[in-house]
């Protein structure tokens, strides 16, 4: 049986439309092993999950297999999931990555990461979450001719990523279908401009650039009108030291960054400010995950 641990993923950071992600310390888990039959899929937690055909997990295994020209007899699968679903923390990342690790050890193929990696972001649909839940910290993507560039950047030590997760959910289907299908030149600019110092920001431990660093013009000004309180949520974050703030993925998880010296008036005042809204939040803070996805043999 093989054991996997896989962290959440928070896409876009703002201006890094489908290209910038980085992993946080809150996991998935699942054991996972070949049987001689059937499909046995089964939670760890008691969580309401698929369990047959149609779970992602189940899915990544078999069309691994399939594309291999492999015959997969039967799997047990055992989930332990703290990510949330639909919440723009990359859990549909999780379980495609889990389950790529979880084949690829089974089959014996013992691909590379960089292999994985591609059949991930094809999978997925976009590197952002995959990338960094493979392989920990940020991770800054570029699809090419059917390849993939990336390059893992590390965290400024002293930052904390304030994560509001509310308990409403929106799906990427819901949350893409309010983007303009079209973008001016000044748009284009705008966000690569952003994207840059993002990237710059991070590298050189220049916390003061990330206010203007995460502005976007792409996605989060049309999905922010799916998120009840929005603009409230962030003005309030900013009074209590946020130094920036940003859309998690599609959505609706708000992201704030922070740093560890002002985390327990953050935390505090946050807590209390959420229990005034209409609808239930849930704050945690968490730094980012380094090792990515990690797999062992029990």
């Amino acid at each position: 049986m093989f054991h996997i641990k896989v962290p959440a993923t928070s896409a876009n950071m703002g201006p890094g439309f489908d290209c910038v992600g980085v992993a946080l310390e809150l996991y998935n888990e699942l054991w996972v092993e070949e049987t001689d039959g059937g499909i046995d899929i089964s939670s760890a937690d008691g969580r309401d999950i698929p369990k047959g055909e149609k779970n992602l997990i189940y899915t990544t295994i078999k069309g691994f297999y399939d594309r291999e020209g492999l015959k997969l007899p039967g799997v047990k699968i055992v989930q332990k999931d703290s990510i949330p679903m639909t919440r723009g923390l990359g859990s549909s990342a999780a379980c495609i990555v889990g389950g790529l690790l979880a084949a690829n050890a089974m089959s014996g193929r013992n691909y590379t990461v960089d292999r994985l990696a591609l059949m991930a972001a094809e999978l997925e649909g976009h590197p952002d979450n995959s990338n960094p839940a493979l392989m920990g910290s940020m991770v800054v993507s570029a699809m090419h001719d059917g390849e993939m560039s990336r390059i893992k950047i590390n965290v400024p030590e002293n930052l904390t990523f304030g994560v509001l997760i509310p308990n409403f959910a929106l799906s990427t289907a819901e949350s893409r279908a309010v983007l303009p299908k079209e973008y001016t030149r000044a748009q284009a600019v705008f966000n690569s401009s952003r994207t840059g110092l993002l990237i710059a920001a991070m590298m050189t431990g220049n916390l003061e650039a990330l206010r203007v660093a995460v502005d976007d013009e792409i996605h989060q000004p049309y999905r922010k009108k799916l998120i009840r309180n929005y603009d409230d949520i962030f003005e309030k974050a900013r009074e209590n030291g946020s130094l920036a703030e940003y859309l998690s993925g599609a959505g609706p998880t708000l992201m704030t960054l922070i740093t560890d010296e002002t985390a327990e008036k953050y935390e505090k005042e946050m807590t209390a400010f959420l229990k005034t809204l209409p609808d239930k939040w849930e704050l945690k803070l968490l730094k980012p995950d380094t090792r990515g996805a990690v797999i062992e043999s029990e």
